[in-house]
């Protein structure tokens, strides 16, 4: 009973290491960047979300604050977005996953107010209807849909996880709708990327063969 204790305790402070490093290399990514330096409010972000997800695991096993860590990385390091974006990318998933509202969220953090509307889906709702809303808030604000190309970015990164029916459907999606956008953004190199993902899901045989021939 003791080694068990000794064992999940360690696998928790292991678990807070990768976490904190994950968030350290984003604000130093961010930092780095020509954005006005707001540490404070997208450190303040992080500590919500970090507490929203506590004790939820993604399919990989990984805590699940490392999934809006690394969209706000992609957001940031590979979009060149800003604080409000980031903050966006860290908080997306707390009303999808979590007792908090969008209300909560706006309340908390007054700046995200404008893009809320399109990066906080409701809890129940379809996947047929977000993109819907995807569509329509793109006329409002450009960042919507950076942040949500950002989040199918890392999921598909990520997709291994998944039952193969749920690869199946979540690839089909990224190839008619995500890498499309991508490619009207003019974001090249992530459309492809993007492309090449889906492909291997919906046809990893062939993909297999591809990239054994490449090799």
């Amino acid at each position: 009973m003791t080694d068990q204790i000794t064992r999940d305790k360690e696998r928790e402070q292991a678990e807070e290491q990768l976490v904190n490093k994950a968030f350290k290399h984003l604000l130093e990514t961010y930092m780095a960047s020509p954005h006005r330096k707001k540490e404070e409010i997208i450190t303040k972000a992080f500590n919500f979300a970090r507490e929203a997800h506590k004790g939820v695991r993604r399919l990989s096993g990984e805590p699940y604050i490392m999934h809006p860590i690394a969209v706000a990385q992609i957001a940031c390091e590979e979009m060149g977005l800003g604080s409000t974006s980031i903050c966006a990318a860290l908080l997306h998933d707390v009303v999808e996953d979590t007792d908090y509202t969008v209300e909560d969220i706006e309340n908390i953090f007054d700046g995200l107010t404008k893009i809320s509307g399109g990066i906080f889906g409701d809890r129940a709702s379809a996947q047929a209807e977000n993109f819907k809303k995807l569509l329509l808030t793109m006329s409002d604000d450009i960042r919507v849909i950076l942040i949500k190309i950002c989040d199918r970015r890392h999921n598909m990164r990520t997709l291994e996880s998944q039952a193969p029916n749920k690869q199946y459907k979540i690839a089909g999606e990224t190839l008619y709708i995500y890498a499309p956008l991508a490619n009207r953004l003019g974001l090249n190199k992530l459309k492809t990327e993007l492309e090449n993902l889906s492909f291997k899901f919906e046809h990893p045989e062939e993909y297999a063969s591809i990239e054994a021939k490449l090799a």
